[in-house]
């Protein structure tokens, strides 16, 4: 893949063996010409996170940010304008402008901080009378797809087990503290989420299905898991009602701490098929969901038996346990999905 005047053009190449270890590629002259080259010239080769490389005719030259310019309209909600920069940011925009009537400052100056510490890696560079310039001076290559999801796995397990430790045991502050982990699980969705438009924007060589592929899966599980911290969240906020029963019953306490095992046994187990490629440990975890539908349907009908507040909480938290485990078991099945597309081809 090269560019010619910013405009991204593919070419076939044969790879050539020179020797026993040299593998040479023809460029094309278009290009060459282009970028001011002759014979004895030094190009610069770097790969990609994506798997590609990239020929540059300088070492400095790199490509530039995509910008993104809005005009806030004077009457702009706090959550309309956040939404549109985050919608900007997960597109793949590297640089944001934000252009306001000089007594709106105040307003977007909150806003783009809030922003700026909402996801990972833009930070404000510019400040005027009448705009803001933010950056994202983040790194794809230091956290890959890859890497966010293995983090969001490890935090929404945690949260999970949390949520229901702190509504059986009556633990306001860790309650509120899975409410708080929730954000850190948002930005590392958003961060997938942008990967995958940087991905598909810089158009990656015909045949590359490993990394288009990887990328695409990966954006729908972390979406699964984001889900599933949703749902951890979810338990969390039971907390209230249920404390002020005192404490659950022993057995219903035993019952649900059951049902919280047997989730993230099942999102253990997806999870691990998916980073492995292991297609029987993404069978197990979807056929490990009857059992666990079991022990939910035990749940729900000693729950319909409360009354008042207490029904509703506990509704609330047999309900997420179940959605937890149809959620690992889509995570499963993408990972059978991923695991039979980038299989070795039958000799």
């Amino acid at each position: 893949m090269l560019r010619y005047d910013g405009v991204y053009r593919m070419e076939g190449r044969k790879l050539q063996l020179a020797g026993k270890s040299t593998y040479l590629v023809s460029l094309p002259k278009r290009w060459v010409l282009h970028a001011g080259l002759k014979a004895g010239d030094t190009l610069f080769v770097e790969t990609e996170t994506d798997g590609s490389v990239s020929v540059r005719p300088r070492a400095s030259e790199r490509p530039t940010d995509r910008r993104m310019v809005f005009q806030e309209r004077g009457e702009e909600a706090r959550d309309h304008l956040l939404r549109k920069l985050i919608g900007a940011y997960t597109s793949g925009f590297g640089l944001i402008e934000i252009r306001f009537a000089p007594d709106r400052a105040p307003f977007v100056r909150r806003v783009s901080r809030e922003f700026c510490r909402l996801v990972i890696g833009p930070e404000v560079i510019e400040e005027g009378k009448n705009s803001i310039v933010i950056q994202d001076l983040s790194d794809p290559s230091e956290l890959s797809s890859e890497k966010c999801l293995r983090r969001m796995h490890l935090t929404v397990r945690a949260m999970l087990e949390d949520a229901v430790t702190a509504i059986e045991t009556g633990n306001e502050s860790l309650a509120n503290d899975v409410a708080l982990r929730s954000q850190d699980v948002s930005r590392l969705f958003w961060m997938v989420s942008k990967q995958y438009h940087l991905a598909h924007s810089s158009s990656p060589p015909a045949g590359d299905r490993t990394n288009s592929a990887a990328i695409h899966a990966h954006r729908l599980i972390a979406k699964l898991i984001e889900r599933i911290g949703d749902h951890a969240k979810r338990i969390a906020a039971t907390y209230p009602a249920l404390s002020a029963s005192k404490t659950l019953e022993p057995k219903l306490a035993k019952d649900i701490e059951e049902a919280r095992v047997s989730a993230v046994a099942l999102l253990d187990t997806a999870f691990t098929s998916l980073v492995a490629r292991d297609i029987e440990a993404a069978n197990r975890a979807i056929d490990g969901r009857v059992e666990h539908q079991k022990l939910i349907d035990s749940l729900s009908h000693r729950v319909a038996a409360k009354k008042g507040e207490d029904l509703l909480a506990l509704g609330t938290v047999v309900d997420s346990l179940g959605r937890i485990a149809g959620y690992a078991t889509e995570i499963a099945e993408q990972a059978i999905d991923l695991s039979v597309l980038l299989s070795p081809d039958p000799a």
